[in-house]
């Protein structure tokens, strides 16, 4: 499986061909472990205030473009480099 800067790199170019494996590993790299397992969604949190969650949904093994959009710009707030 890929280091989570190299699935970065693809999310990017190609949000909509993205595998849920792939994500996941992406945000657990970045926001720990989900809160929740055991159903198509997995919720991480993150260090903000607001809406403090992060949500991805396995769409019959691939990522949802939506939330891979969503992951891309909650990594930019945290203001980290990959």
């Amino acid at each position: 499986m890929p280091a989570p800067d190299k699935i970065l790199e693809q999310m990017q170019r190609e949000p909509a061909n993205v595998r849920f494996a792939d994500l996941r590993k992406v945000c657990e790299a970045y926001f720990g472990k989900p809160r929740n397992s055991g159903s198509s969604h997995l919720i991480f949190k993150t260090p903000w205030q607001g809406d403090p969650r992060i949500n991805i949904q396995n769409d019959k093994g691939k990522a949802k473009a939506y939330k891979v959009h969503q992951v891309l710009l909650a990594i930019d707030k945290l203001g980290v480099k990959p």
